[in-house]
């Protein structure tokens, strides 16, 4: 296992200049958010590249996200294991070290990620971070966002919130403090 607030897990530099221009964004037409061409280039960058420690750096950049708080979400989900693989009782299957759900695989696979490359480190963290920035766009930049990216389910949410903070408050990251609603 690693510890993704040690650094020891990314991308090169490569590809926050590739990215650039296809961050997630929100179709005028439909409302709906569309990651534009990100995973293909992710793909090609990372698959079976040896990590880096910029990976959670550069995807927290590239979408517009705390990398600290991808940090805490891959710690809450699997302890830093980019090796993870859960199988839920509904048939789904998490998938990496922030834990993919296999129920985005028909969307991912439209920007070239199948569940094979879910496994590939830093395309697990890309996609990490265009999952937490859908929650984000719906829910702004909330503690709701950060919860919803594990559940949409109040109680799961708000439970899901609390450890993610929690991680941050034990490693000296942010101040402890209660959640309070839309915080």
């Amino acid at each position: 296992m690693t510890d993704p607030f040690n650094g020891n897990a990314g991308c090169d530099d490569r590809i926050r200049a590739s990215h650039r221009d296809h961050r997630v964004t929100t179709s005028r037409r439909s409302g709906r958010i569309v990651p534009r061409a990100f995973a293909a280039v992710a793909l090609a960058l990372c698959f079976s590249q040896p990590a880096r420690a910029d990976c959670f750096d550069s995807a927290g950049t590239y979408q517009g996200v705390n990398p600290l708080v991808l940090r805490a979400i891959a710690w809450v989900e699997s302890r830093g294991n980019p090796a993870a693989v859960h199988h839920n009782a509904n048939g789904s299957t998490d998938i990496g070290e922030l834990q993919i759900n296999s129920v985005h695989l028909r969307e991912l696979a439209t920007y070239g990620i199948n569940a094979q490359g879910l496994r590939d480190e830093c395309v697990n963290i890309y996609v990490a971070a265009w999952h937490l920035k859908k929650q984000m766009v719906k829910y702004g930049n909330t503690w709701d966002a950060v919860g919803a990216y594990h559940s949409e389910s109040p109680p799961l949410r708000d439970a899901y919130a609390q450890m993610v903070k929690t991680t941050l408050v034990r490693r000296g990251l942010m101040a402890s403090s209660p959640l309070s609603p839309n915080q």
